[in-house]
């Protein structure tokens, strides 16, 4: 049976309502489109990444298995979706009460604030409804005209690197060369040996054996002394296989829409604690303050927000850490706990009793919603006030006694473990250091070791599948038990040695 998706007259009007009231508040979004669907419709959206429509790949129809089986035992709910689009999209789940229905409308237009307004996403491209129908589009004529079972191990590869990306490249200016500067064979295999002209059978006399030894080593030094291949060190990966690999047009294109993709979703990484938190925050004050319950609605809302914030054993919530942490700024600056008087302060009692009554708490939030992203926010606010009064202690299991334990209260050690997590999506950073390698045409990365070794079955596995796409031995330089190694793959068997 197919439901409409439009909303009922009732809930029309609460969304009405309740974005007049975030207007009111100083929220600033985008045109927000909610349609009701039901839990099966929804799992489907949430398995597609949020957009309706996505090119056909295995991974979509076992995403949605898992959402469908994790529903149906009561593991857990999807409430809400959106899209960071123009105008922005939600998913209102049908079976919703309607105190559920009215904290998600309100949690929902905190999103499209942040999502409109935060400088992480300002890059993003704003159509990318439509964008993901044209790459659906690309792929399905691609199957056509190669194959199904060709295209879809092709994707297969380009998925297991699509985190291989520079976070950081939309805010960059391009440093590297254009692609076609580096097309030359010569490039690749160096330049071949000088010989003196002759006659073929003159050759041997007039090209001696050593005067070409003496040729090669001068043009040996030679390359050595020429740029390296990239220049510079370059961590957008995908972008150097798309614009040196030896691709075909089609696989070049797919590997540019993952590329693609990746980087339209990696702002929601850089930004889950903030972001939720944000939208968390207002659905809270809207609900109480702002665009209150009835009454008799108060202790549903309760049990629900609770649920939303509740953080499991050994577990980071990023809904409770984002509230709090706004909670948090939005105390200091109202009270004026800021500046180098305040951090001078060494007295505890002095500290938790100043109040200079500035009132400044909800232009300072507007400020952290618009600069920061998950890394400088939690760098810039989490103190060892707000550490201490949340309890955010380092936690190790114990297998004797079976259960959590505190192993590490220190503030700084804490935060730069909180900080080590959240860099680049606590994914190990990657960088193309040789793109002709051995003067072979091999490609060398770099792992930026941080204390953490890669883990041995996803190098192998990341290292297949790059060498499918560069069609020559791939190697990745790293540090495994504290001793620097270089990890290779030739198409056959890896292989590990000391550097």
């Amino acid at each position: 049976m197919v439901y409409n998706t439009q909303l009922t007259p009732e809930l029309r009007d609460l969304a009405n309502s309740i974005g007049e009231a975030s207007r009111r508040a100083g929220l600033d979004f985008f045109e927000t489109i909610f349609e009701l669907v039901d839990y099966k419709q929804l799992n489907e959206i949430a398995a597609y990444g949020g957009f309706p429509t996505r090119y056909p790949h295995w991974r979509f129809g076992m995403d949605y298995e898992r959402l469908s089986k994790s529903y149906t035992y009561g593991l857990s709910v999807i409430y809400e979706m959106v899209i960071n689009n123009d105008p922005c999209y939600a998913y209102l789940l049908r079976a919703n009460n309607m105190v559920s229905q009215k904290t998600v409308i309100a949690h929902v237009y905190g999103h499209c604030d942040f999502f409109k307004n935060n400088y992480w996403f300002t890059k993003t491209n704003r159509k990318m409804l439509d964008q993901m129908a044209n790459h659906a589009s690309v792929i399905r004529r691609f199957i056509e005209d190669v194959g199904h079972d060709e295209v879809e191990d092709f994707i297969d590869c380009c998925l297991s690197l699509e985190n291989l990306i520079d976070i950081y490249a939309p805010f960059n200016q391009p440093t590297r060369k254009p692609a076609e500067t580096y097309d030359d064979e010569e490039h690749y295999r160096g330049d071949p040996v000088h010989k003196l002209q002759a006659k073929k059978y003159m050759d041997s006399y007039i090209n001696p054996n050593e005067f070409l030894e003496g040729q090669k080593a001068k043009q040996e030094e030679k390359q050595k002394r020429k740029k390296n291949f990239p220049e510079n060190p370059e961590k957008d990966v995908l972008k150097f296989l798309m614009d040196f690999g030896p691709l075909n047009s089609w696989q070049r294109r797919i590997l540019g829409i993952i590329r693609d993709e990746s980087y339209y979703f990696a702002p929601q990484g850089q930004t889950k604690i903030l972001n939720e938190g944000w939208a968390t925050y207002w659905h809270s004050r809207m609900m109480t303050e702002l665009h209150p319950l009835l009454d008799s609605e108060i202790i549903d809302y309760c049990d629900q927000h609770s649920g939303v914030v509740a953080a499991a054993p050994g577990q980071l919530n990023p809904y409770k850490l984002g509230l709090e942490l706004l909670r948090h700024i939005k105390r200091r600056w109202d009270r004026g706990q800021f500046g180098i008087d305040y951090v001078n302060c060494d007295d505890p009692k002095k500290r938790s009793e100043w109040d200079l009554k500035l009132g400044l708490g909800d232009k300072k939030l507007f400020e952290v919603r618009r600069i920061h992203n998950d890394i400088t926010f939690i760098d810039a606010f989490l103190d060892e006030d707000f550490c201490h009064e949340h309890k955010l202690f380092l936690y190790d299991y114990d297998r004797r006694n079976n259960r959590y334990v505190i192993s590490n209260r220190k503030f700084g050690e804490i935060k730069h473990a909180l900080l080590g997590q959240l860099t680049n999506f606590g994914q190990p950073i990657i960088l193309v250091k040789d793109g002709n390698f051995k003067n072979r045409n091999e490609l060398l990365l770099e792992h930026m070791h941080e204390g953490n070794d890669l883990k041995h079955e996803f190098t192998t596995e990341c290292l297949r599948n790059l060498f499918k796409v560069w069609q020559r031995p791939v190697h990745i330089e790293t540090i495994i038990e504290d001793v620097k190694r270089r990890v290779s793959y030739d198409g056959s068997s890896h292989n590990v040695e000391k550097i």
